[in-house]
């Protein structure tokens, strides 16, 4: 069964950090393109983040510098380390595997307030 799962979201103040992870079953992350994606009330996901097999990362404009997202392919996991949060970083957040793309995880959610 392919499967995704994220976690480590919660409630924290503007300027803290999470880190997310994401795990799979099904799934090898080393041989895919492996990308973090948002929602916001009211908005559409958008894509954060995203890893390549080569290990190369690209970020969207409103994350770049303060958001990074890893792999470690001995554990099968994908990590989006995020610093600096702002309010507006709060959305649910959700991993994606290129090569199985119709499968999304349940999200994790991330809450930026004070």
């Amino acid at each position: 069964q392919v499967q995704l799962v994220e976690s480590g979201g919660g409630l924290v103040q503007p300027g803290g950090s999470l880190r997310l992870s994401c795990a799979a079953s099904g799934i090898i992350f080393s041989r895919n393109v492996v990308s973090w994606y948002r929602e916001a009330p009211g908005k559409e996901r958008e894509l954060v983040a995203r890893i390549s097999t080569s290990g190369y990362t690209n970020y969207a404009d409103s994350v770049k510098g303060r958001f990074t997202i890893s792999r470690d392919n001995a554990r099968n996991m994908v990590y989006l380390q995020m610093n600096s949060l702002k309010p507006e970083d709060t959305a649910v957040y959700y991993c994606n595997a290129l090569f199985q793309s119709h499968v999304w995880g349940q999200g994790t959610q991330v809450t930026v307030s004070s």
